[in-house]
């Protein structure tokens, strides 16, 4: 089933806001070492979601630049 294109642009605008929260959080230093690589790597891995979504919505021309 295909996803709508107003779904995926939802999915992506979900995504900005959660890679922000996670930035947010580590960027507020309050944390152990394990939490400090907890936030790095959600942070991450929800660049790589923020980017193929861009992708399928056309906005970027290649996920992997």
């Amino acid at each position: 089933m295909m996803k709508e294109r107003e779904e995926i642009h939802e999915m992506l605008l979900e995504a900005i806001e959660k890679k922000k929260q996670w930035f947010d959080l580590w960027n507020s230093r309050v944390m152990n070492t394990q939490q400090n690589a907890e936030c790095l790597r959600n942070y991450t891995a929800l660049r790589g979601v923020v980017k193929t979504l861009r992708w399928v919505l056309d906005e970027v021309e290649n996920p992997l630049e």
